[in-house]
């Protein structure tokens, strides 16, 4: 049991918890932002640029790999509803975190598989999860863990591509295939 300030008891589970952002880049950005659409508790995701050395980066500077910066995106998600460690082995399911600056067709750095903390807390959280997810995979995990510079939210277009998008190439060949591996292993967190 929990004493607030005006005295009065309460369950610990009825004490309200603030909402946390994992910064992930594994690939497109598109793919992420499809599957963490659809998880319970998962309250925003922005799709963006971070990691480089341009000040303003623009989606063609950065698939043209001259910026420096990867496509990630920041989930924002609510930790009682969603655990942050599902949070973070989804990443490591519905990407390939053994490639380096590769998913697929997409090669450049600027595809990297990456996470970006805000503190040592998250940092430890996220070395775990590598650690947690390395015996699902044959290869080492090359997953880069840096410290989250500035975060720059891509152009409108990126926001929700794949609802908006359903029957364009790119998401019917490669995102379908992530989302179906997160049903697969993830859907008791999936909503409808």
């Amino acid at each position: 049991m929990t004493r607030t300030a005006e005295n009065h008891t309460t369950e610990p589970s009825a004490i309200p918890q603030a909402t946390r952002t994992f910064i992930l880049a594994g690939g497109c950005f598109w793919c992420l932002d499809a599957v963490y659409r659809k998880i319970r508790g998962v309250t925003d995701v922005v799709s963006g640029y971070i990691g480089g050395h341009t000040p303003d980066p623009a989606y063609l500077e950065v698939c043209a790999g001259t910026t420096g910066h990867a496509e990630a995106v920041a989930v924002t998600f609510d930790p009682v509803t969603v655990p942050e460690d599902v949070v973070l082995d989804i990443f490591f399911a519905t990407h390939d975190p053994t490639t380096l600056n590769r998913q697929g067709y997409d090669v450049g750095t600027q595809y990297r598989s990456a996470m970006f903390y805000v503190d040592d807390e998250q940092e430890e959280l996220f070395r775990t999860a590598i650690e947690r997810n390395q015996d699902n995979w044959s290869a080492p995990i090359v997953t880069q863990v840096t410290r989250a510079p500035r975060f720059h939210e891509a152009e409108e277009v990126h926001q929700d591509f794949y609802a908006r998008n359903p029957w364009e190439g790119y998401c019917q060949v490669i995102i379908n295939p992530k989302l179906a591996k997160a049903r697969k292993y993830y859907s008791q967190w999936l909503v409808d």
